[in-house]
This record gives structure tokens, sequence and C-alpha cells, in this order.
């Protein structure tokens, strides 16, 4: 199962600047995207009914949702921040819970946690939340920036199993992937009912989902892309859409400012835990 990783063809070829991608992550702010990605990622049906009939219960969020905050953005902070062999030693810890995902023989959506096709779709909406978000926050990145922030974000499908030739070969071939993946999406019923209890916390306390339920269904529902919210059945208006391009312009001025290290949290924190937890001995999923 295990391949070595490889920089995408870019990097290999040295076409690409190096950056500094802490400048790009918006650590505690990002996770106001976390749910409306999963929404994303999980209207590809064999993506959604992978997650749904998993029978990998200590994944599960809405049994154990602490946990499944940690090794998620454990994933994202190892694929972005971690070092070769920090990715490929994750890589395998996700792989044990993977190989459990495939669908059976009665299963309507036939799926494989494996299949790097899929892996692409996932990879490619953490990278379209991540650049909407913070140029949601910040303003448009420049023209090299954007760049260099594509191919990097390549290390979410690499520290898997999406071969890095998969990865489009720029923006603008990303595009097309996008619309034309976009647009099959389908939100079925079944996966609506486990959407919308993601959305409202029901895997939270009660007291929990009454305080935040709402403030989150707003964030969720503006940071999703149109046809998704046609598809969830969800409506959003104009004075919704300012008053979330005025949060979010606060939140990014507001970021801006900060130290780098406060700026990744908790990005940062988790990559930390799972080196202590490799030091130790302990299991990373």
């Amino acid at each position: 199962m295990t391949r070595p990783l490889r920089a995408t063809p870019e990097y290999a070829a040295g076409n690409t600047p190096p950056i500094d991608i802490r400048q790009f992550l918006d650590g505690a702010v990002g996770l106001l995207g976390g749910a409306a990605n999963v929404i994303m990622q999980l209207s590809n049906r064999p993506v959604g009914y992978g997650v749904v009939e998993s029978p990998v219960e200590s994944g599960n969020v809405m049994i154990h949702p602490i946990k499944r905050l940690r090794t998620t953005v454990t994933y994202l902070a190892v694929a972005m921040l971690g070092s070769d062999e920090e990715r490929e030693a994750y890589r395998e810890a996700v792989d044990t819970s993977h190989k459990q995902v495939r669908s059976r023989a009665g299963s309507t959506v036939k799926y494989n946690a494996f299949d790097p096709n899929l892996q692409l779709w996932v990879a490619a909406c953490l990278y379209w939340g991540a650049r909407d978000l913070y140029e949601r926050m910040h303003g448009p990145m420049t023209d090299s920036d954007a760049d260099a922030f594509y191919h990097y974000a390549a290390r979410l499908g690499t520290t898997l199993q999406m071969r890095p030739e998969m990865w489009p070969a720029n923006r603008v071939a990303f595009d097309r992937y996008w619309e034309e993946n976009l647009a099959k999406t389908v939100i079925d019923p079944k996966i609506r009912a486990y959407f919308d209890d993601l959305i409202d916390l029901k895997m939270l306390p009660r007291p929990f989902q009454l305080a935040f339920g709402g403030v989150h269904r707003f964030f969720v529902i503006g940071l999703l892309p149109p046809h998704l919210r046609d598809e969830m059945g969800a409506t959003w208006s104009p004075r919704q859409d300012r008053l979330l391009a005025t949060t979010l312009k606060a939140l990014g001025a507001a970021e801006s400012v900060l130290p780098t290290p406060v700026r990744s949290f908790p990005l940062n924190f988790y990559l930390l835990d799972m080196r202590v937890r490799r030091r130790l001995g302990l299991r990373l999923v």
C-alpha cells in the first residue's frame, strides 16, 4: 500500500518558487469552514456513502467528535506542515482505517477509500475551501502567490494515494476540473440528513447545540458553493451574504496582526501532538 512521497511535477522541475505556507493558513478561524468543506467532499456520492456507511466507529464524528476533530486537523497539519517522513507515517496510520471503508455487496453506491480519484476530489475541496476562505478574509492573492499555493496544496492529496500527476497542471485546469465535477454532485435524502445533523451540531451536548447551532449553520451555508446550497434546499439572501463578507473581513484584519504561531493554531498544536504520539509509540489515528 505504501509508496514514496513525491513532489508535484512543477515542484520537481523547480518551476514554482518556495513559499512559507503558514502565511496562507488561517488556523482557528479556518475551522469555520470545516463543516462546509465536509459537505463539499461528501456531495460526491461515493465519498458521502463511504463516510456515512463506514464501519470504523472510532472515526464517526457523530459518536467521537473530539477524536474526529483531532485526526482531521492533524491530517491537514501533517499534509501542509509536516516532513515527508511524517506524511508517510500519518498515511500509514490513516490507511489502517481506510482499508475497512469499501462498499459491500448490498451497497447502493460503490466506493473504496483507496480510490485515488475520490482522494483527488477531497483534496480539491480542501484546496478550494482554503483558498476561498483566505481570499474572503484577506483579499485576492497575487498571481505568483496563488500559483505557489495551488501547487503546494497538491500535498492534500499526495499525502494519501493521489498520484502527483493527477493534480490538475495549473489553476486554469483546476477550475475546469472543479466546475465540471461540482456540477455532477447530488445530495440525496440519506446524505442530507447526515449533513443536517452535522450542521446543527447534533454530536454535541444540547446546550452547545442551542448556543452555537444557529451561528454554525450561518457560516456553513454561507461558505457553500451556490450549487450545493440548492442541493441542500437552503436559502441565502444578499443581506446574509453582506453580513458574512463583513464578518470574515473583520476576522481577517484581526488575525493579520497576530504572530505566525498564533495564526497557525491549532495546526501547529496538532502537529506537535502527532510528533509526541510518534515518539511515545501511541496511535496516530
